[in-house]
C-alpha cells in the first residue's frame, strides 16, 4: 500500500465523515479498483468501517468512515495538551508525586480487574487481563512457559506521549503487576526502539 494514497483516503474520511469508492478514487487521482485494495487494508487493520445506505432506487450505497481507532493517527490538539499538562505537573509538583498520581491510575484499574475476575479461574483472570489490556489499546498477547507468563504489548497508546514523559510506561506494568500480585519485569520497550513492548511475570505455584 503506498503512503500517498493511504493518507489522501484516511485524510478525506476525517474531513468528509462518510465517502464512497468513486468519492475516494476522485481526491486520491486513483482507479476505483486501487481505492478498493487500500480499503481492504484500513479495514483489515481496524481503522475504517463500511456501510450500506439507501438512496432512492436502486442498490444501496457502501460508504465508508474512521473507526474510533483511527483517532490515534490524528493526535491533533489533544495531544498537544496532554503533553503541556504533563510538563506543568512536573514542573509544579514535588519530586516523585507525578509518579504517584500515575500509580494511582494503575491501581484503579487493577481494582476494577479485580472486581471483574473475582471466582475465575487462572486461565480465565489471564483472558481477562489480556482482554483489558486490549481494550485499553495495548493489543495484548500472553503467552505461557511453565510458570513463567509472556506478555507483548503489540502496539501502545500512550507512545508518542511516551517519547516527552516516560513515566507514563509506568501505567500498564504496574496495572499488571498489581492485577496479578506479582512482580513484573519490562524485558523489551518500544520506546527502546524493540518492536514490542513485553514483560515477564513468575506466577510460581500460588497462581
Amino acid at each position: 500500500m503506498t503512503s500517498r494514497t493511504r493518507e489522501i483516503v484516511l485524510r478525506t474520511l476525517r474531513t468528509r465523515g462518510k465517502c464512497t469508492v468513486n468519492d475516494l478514487a476522485l481526491a486520491a487521482e486513483v482507479s476505483p479498483v486501487s481505492v478498493r485494495h487500500h480499503l481492504a487494508g484500513l479495514q483489515a487493520e481496524g481503522l475504517i468501517a463500511s456501510e450500506e445506505l439507501k438512496h432512492g432506487v436502486g442498490r444501496p450505497r457502501l460508504m465508508f468512515s474512521l473507526t474510533e481507532n483511527a483517532s490515534e493517527l490524528f493526535p491533533g490538539r489533544y495531544m498537544r495538551l496532554t503533553n503541556r499538562l504533563l510538563g506543568e505537573l512536573k514542573e509544579h509538583l514535588p519530586e516523585g508525586q507525578l509518579q504517584d498520581l500515575l500509580t494511582g491510575v494503575a491501581s484503579s484499574m487493577a481494582n476494577s480487574y479485580a472486581t471483574e475476575v473475582s471466582g475465575m479461574s487462572l486461565d480465565g483472570r489471564l483472558q481477562h487481563l489480556q482482554h483489558m489490556l486490549s481494550e485499553e489499546g495495548f493489543d495484548a498477547e500472553l503467552e505461557r512457559q511453565g510458570d513463567q507468563l509472556l506478555i507483548r504489548e503489540l502496539s501502545c497508546p500512550y507512545f508518542r506521549i511516551g517519547k516527552e514523559h516516560p513515566e507514563v510506561c509506568t501505567i500498564d506494568q504496574g496495572f499488571i503487576a498489581q492485577a496479578l500480585a506479582v512482580p513484573v519485569e519490562r524485558v523489551t520497550c518500544l520506546l527502546h526502539g524493540d518492536y514490542h513492548c513485553t514483560f515477564a511475570v513468575q506466577l510460581g505455584a500460588g497462581h
